[in-house]
C-alpha cells in the first residue's frame, strides 16, 4: 500500500456554481436502499460572502423523475417526464424554528473546516420509492433520474432561480437484498401430446434463489422422455422483464444472457437427459442491446444491469410510484423435433442485486479530475469556497496530480484539494462528476453547432 492509499482521507464531493458563489458538498453519489431503511443525504452548502450579506435565499432540493424519452423532443405541452419527489430545504436564511436534527459527523467535519458560511441539509428518501434503472437505449432514454439541487431564489423570493448561481448534482439510489434463506426455484412441467400413450416431462431447478451481480447460475435440467417424440435440443435464457409503469403499463423482455445446446440430444422416446447449465448475465455481453435497464444512465464501464425490484408485489398506485419494476427469470425450452412437434418451456424466477455493502466499498469511489486545458482556463476563478467553475467532468478524462512524495502539500488549482491531513480532520475534496442522463452528448453537440 502506498503514501496515497494510506493517506487517503475520507473522499467529500464538491461542484460549484458556474459563478462560483454556491458550492455543494455531498459524502457520497450513491445512496443504499437497504430494505427497512434509506441512506440518509446529507452535506452542506457553502455561501459566498456577498449573497450573504445580501440575505439571498438559497434552498437545497431533491428531486426524482421518471422520464421517458428526450425533453428536446416534447411538443404541445406534453412532457414525457413524471415526478415523483420532489422536498425542499432552506438554508439560507436559517429557518427561525428550532431545528433538532443534530449534524452527522462529516457535517460536523465540514462546518470546522469551511467555517461559518456552511450550512447543513439533510434528505430522507421515501419508502417504497423507485431507485435508478435506465434503459440502455442511447434513441429513447428512459429511466428514474435522482437530482439534488441547490438553488439562489425560488419559491416566495422575487429572484428567479438562474443557471449561473446553481449547481446540480446527480446521484443514484441503488439497492440491495439482504442475505434471507429463500425457497430454491423449482419447476415440474409435462406436455401432453394427442396421439402419444405418454408425455414429455421437465423438472429445472436453480441451486439458489438470490444471485449477486458478476455470480453463475446454475440451472438443473432433467428431461423424461415418455412419448414418441423426439427432443432435438434445448435453450436456456436468463431473460430480464421491465415494467415501465406511467400512465399505461409496458414491457420490455431482454435475454441477458442464454445458451443453445445440442450435446446430448436428441432424446428419443424412452430416453432421459440430466445435466447443468452455466449461465452468467453481464452487461458486458450486452452493451449492443436496446431496451436492458441498468443502475443509473451511467456509461457502460461504470454500472452494471438494473438489480431487482423488491416491491414488485405492491398495489398498482405504488408500483406506478416506481417507474421502472425490473424482475428477471430463467427460460427453459426444449425444442421438439417434427413439423407439429412445438415446444415445452419453463421459467424460474431469480433475484438479481448487490450484496450488502462494506463501508470500505461504500467510501471506494472514483477519482476524477479536469485536463490540464480546463486546470489553465479555470486559474483565477474565485468565490464562494471556490473551485469547480461549475464543469462538468467526464469520469476516467484527465490526469492524476496526486504527488505521492509530499502528502501535506496543497493543490495549487482547487479543483481537487488535497488540504493538509491532521489527527482530526482529514477531508479529501474532489469534483463531482457524475454524469447527467442528457449531459455530456448534448453538450457536445450545442458546442459543435
Amino acid at each position: 500500500m502506498d503514501d496515497d492509499e494510506k493517506k487517503s482521507g475520507t473522499r467529500v464531493f464538491k461542484k460549484t456554481s458556474p459563478n462560483g458563489k454556491i458550492t455543494t458538498y455531498l459524502g457520497k453519489r450513491d445512496f443504499l436502499d437497504r430494505g427497512d431503511s434509506v441512506d440518509l443525504i446529507d452535506g452542506m452548502v457553502l455561501i459566498d460572502d456577498e449573497y450573504i450579506k445580501a440575505s439571498k435565499k438559497v434552498s437545497v432540493q431533491l428531486l426524482a423523475a421518471f422520464r421517458y424519452g428526450r425533453e428536446d423532443l416534447d411538443v404541445l405541452g406534453l412532457t414525457f417526464r413524471k415526478d415523483l419527489i420532489s422536498q425542499n430545504f432552506q438554508i439560507f436564511p436559517p429557518n427561525p424554528l428550532p431545528n433538532n436534527r443534530p449534524m452527522t459527523r462529516l457535517q460536523e467535519r465540514l462546518k470546522k473546516k469551511l467555517g461559518n458560511n456552511a450550512f447543513p441539509f439533510w434528505f430522507e428518501i421515501p419508502p417504497n420509492s423507485a431507485s435508478s434503472p435506465a434503459q440502455g437505449d442511447t434513441g429513447k432514454p428512459c429511466g428514474v433520474d435522482y437530482e439534488v439541487k441547490t438553488i439562489v431564489g425560488g419559491g416566495d423570493s422575487q429572484e428567479k432561480p438562474k443557471k449561473h448561481n446553481s449547481v446540480r448534482l446527480a446521484i443514484r439510489k441503488l439497492t440491495y437484498s439482504p442475505q434471507i434463506e429463500r425457497p430454491q426455484p423449482m419447476i415440474d412441467v409435462t406436455k401432453e401430446f394427442i396421439i402419444s400413450p405418454g408425455g414429455l416431462h421437465l423438472e429445472a431447478s436453480l441451486d439458489k434463489e438470490m444471485y449477486y451481480h458478476g455470480e453463475s447460475i446454475n440451472v438443473n435440467v432433467h428431461v423424461q422422455n415418455n412419448s414418441n417424440k423426439t427432443v432435438k435440443k434445448i435453450k436456456v435464457s436468463v431473460n430480464q422483464i421491465a415494467d415501465i409503469c406511467i400512465f399505461t403499463t409496458a414491457q420490455y423482455t431482454c435475454d441477458v444472457d442464454k445458451i443453445e445446446s445440442c450435446e446430448g440430444f436428441p432424446v428419443g422416446p424412452g430416453s432421459t437427459l440430466s445435466k447443468i447449465y452455466t449461465l452468467c448475465p453481464l452487461l458486458a455481453k450486452n452493451k449492443d442491446k436496446r431496451g436492458l435497464a441498468l443502475d443509473g444512465q451511467l456509461k457502460h464501464e461504470d454500472t452494471n444491469l438494473a438489480s431487482s425490484t423488491t416491491f414488485a408485489t405492491l398495489s398498482h398506485s405504488v408500483r406506478e410510484n416506481l417507474g421502472i419494476i425490473v424482475q428477471y427469470k430463467v427460460k427453459i425450452r426444449l425444442l421438439i423435433a417434427g413439423a407439429l412437434g412445438g415446444e415445452l418451456a419453463a421459467e424460474l424466477p431469480f433475484t438479481l442485486t448487490h450484496p450488502k455493502p462494506s463501508i470500505e466499498n461504500e467510501n471506494n469511489l472514483i477519482r476524477t479530475i479536469t485536463t490540464p486545458r480546463q486546470l489553465n482556463d479555470n486559474n483565477g476563478s474565485g468565490g464562494g469556497g471556490g473551485g469547480g467553475g461549475g464543469l462538468e467532468l467526464k469520469e476516467g478524462e484527465g490526469q492524476n496530480i496526486i504527488d505521492n512524495t509530499d502528502q501535506t502539500t496543497t493543490a495549487d488549482v482547487d479543483l481537487i484539494q488535497f488540504d493538509s491531513f491532521d489527527d482530526d480532520d482529514d477531508l479529501v475534496f474532489e469534483d463531482f462528476a457524475r454524469n447527467r442522463a442528457r449531459g455530456t452528448e448534448l453538450m457536445a453537440q450545442n458546442e459543435n453547432d
